[in-house]
């Protein structure tokens, strides 16, 4: 039968396919024809085959369904524990499945799949920290998201995100132009403040190159801006690319490999173009997972590391602190209770919990940590995609329960979230559940705390 106008199995690689699927208001359309979408069962299992190789083939052999990683996964939890949460039983039931019938699966299948992996996990990786046996479902799962988008059955806002991937080389439709006249703008509004500050752009052989969240320059360019003065203050030499500058990838959470390849190799590039010494990457969980932890192995890079070393915001923020080249008010430290919310990606995944409990050291003076914290802290409940499926929004708000309460025994009034996921997620928590809590990338706080270099300041400062 024929693909249909908008759910079908081939990539989204022009500007016409984004154009049908975002005319498509809330992917009605695109949903109504997934319910007619036929299994190619040869090709399933044909790439099962080629891909499901003996680490995962071992993992679903050897769960004892014990049941250990069932009160690690905050799902389970805000779903009064239904055995059908656990994740053993959430990936031995889909992929699991899938496997054990070679491929021979339908349409309603395959579509029970699509809510269990976007709806049900995360693929926050906290269950693999529990399990006896080490498997981790977070990475099995990631893995079926590739089998099920191969197939077309994927959420109507990541088969777009993907697409945009594809189209601008960005998670939004944010063109090389759109990006270097958004550098020169913000560098126009923010050096009268900040005389000398300027937004290089492919400076050869700097110091940093900075690399950034495509949502910053297309719905809150002051992000930009900030990180700007941030390095200005701290007498930076740095750079953005005009081309490889989107750090993220909403293809990963699609599940879509190839344009997660597209997307790292155009980063990649900018770096071997642009010969920093390292880079620098923005206030984002996910993009530092795609770009430093899972970006070389779809780049094929043999020794499985980028070509420059790369560091998350938060690393960069710690040195400074720690070097002095950003010293801090003590006037202007928080004074109001704060927690932080440790991002999956970045801490549990990358192990970079000490730096962020090393800046909070030096701008909060009534720190509290959530429980349980660091690599053992919760998901927001908004990770992996969840945030921007609005076909499981009831399921995402319901999940973000657990943070809430997290947040709420803390008694804090204000969070820390060095993460785009983790801010919207909490942003939206406070929306739903109205708990009276403030939330905050570190750029802006560091701004209005940090202590301005006489040679920096203008008159007005002086």
């Amino acid at each position: 039968m024929p693909e249909g106008k908008f759910c079908n199995k081939r990539p989204v690689n022009t500007e016409e396919d984004l154009k049908a699927l975002l005319g498509d208001k809330g992917g009605n359309q695109y949903y109504e024809e997934m319910n007619s979408l036929e299994v190619d069962t040869d090709a399933l299992w044909s790439t099962i085959e080629k891909t499901c190789q003996s680490r995962i083939r071992t993992w679903l052999e050897i769960c004892a369904h014990c049941g250990m990683c069932a009160d690690s996964c905050f799902l389970y939890r805000v779903n009064n524990r239904d055995p059908k949460q656990v994740p053993a039983y959430k990936i031995q039931s889909t992929l699991g499945e899938m496997v054990k019938r070679k491929g021979k699966v339908d349409n309603a299948f395959m579509q029970h799949c699509m809510e269990v992996a976007w709806s049900q996990c995360t693929c926050c990786n906290r269950c693999g920290m529990y399990c006896p046996h080490g498997i981790d479902m977070g990475v099995m799962f990631s893995y079926l998201r590739g089998l099920m988008y191969s197939q077309g059955f994927v959420p109507w806002e990541l088969k777009i995100g993907s697409g945009m991937h594809r189209v601008y080389s960005a998670q939004m439709d944010v063109t090389t132009e759109d990006w270097v006249e958004t550098c020169e703008w913000m560098e126009e509004e923010t050096a009268e403040e900040w005389p000398g500050l300027t937004i290089p752009v492919d400076k050869v052989g700097a110091d940093i190159m900075y690399t950034l969240n495509a949502r910053e320059p297309k719905h809150y360019p002051e992000d930009l801006a900030e990180a700007a003065i941030l390095f200005h203050l701290a007498g930076e030499d740095w750079t953005v690319p005009s081309e490889g500058w989107e750090q993220t990838s909403l293809a990963m959470f699609a599940g879509d490999w190839a344009a997660c390849k597209m997307q790292v190799d155009k980063v990649y590039a900018a770096m071997e173009r642009l010969k920093p010494k390292r880079m620098v990457g923005t206030e984002c969980g996910h993009a530092h997972r795609a770009t430093v932890i899972e970006g070389p192995y779809w780049a094929g890079r043999e020794d499985g590391l980028p070509p420059v070393k790369c560091m998350h915001y938060v690393e960069w923020v710690a040195e400074a602190l720690r070097e002095g080249k950003i010293k801090i008010d003590p006037a202007k430290k928080i004074k109001e209770p704060c927690t932080l919310q440790d991002s999956c990606n970045y801490v549990r995944n990358h192990g970079l919990a000490n730096f962020t409990r090393e800046i909070m050291s030096y701008i909060a003076e009534d720190y509290r940590e959530m429980t349980p914290n660091r690599e053992h802290n919760y998901c927001c409940g908004g990770g992996g995609g969840f945030n921007g499926i609005g076909k499981y929004r009831a399921e995402r708000n319901k999940a973000l329960q657990t943070k809430r309460d997290q947040i709420l025994a803390t008694g804090a009034t204000l969070v820390v979230a060095p993460c785009h996921n983790c801010w919207d997620a909490i942003r939206d928590l406070e929306e739903e559940y109205e708990i009276g809590i403030k939330w905050s990338f570190l750029k802006p706080l560091l701004i209005k705390m940090a202590i301005v270099p006489d040679h920096l300041k203008t008159a007005d400062d002086e």
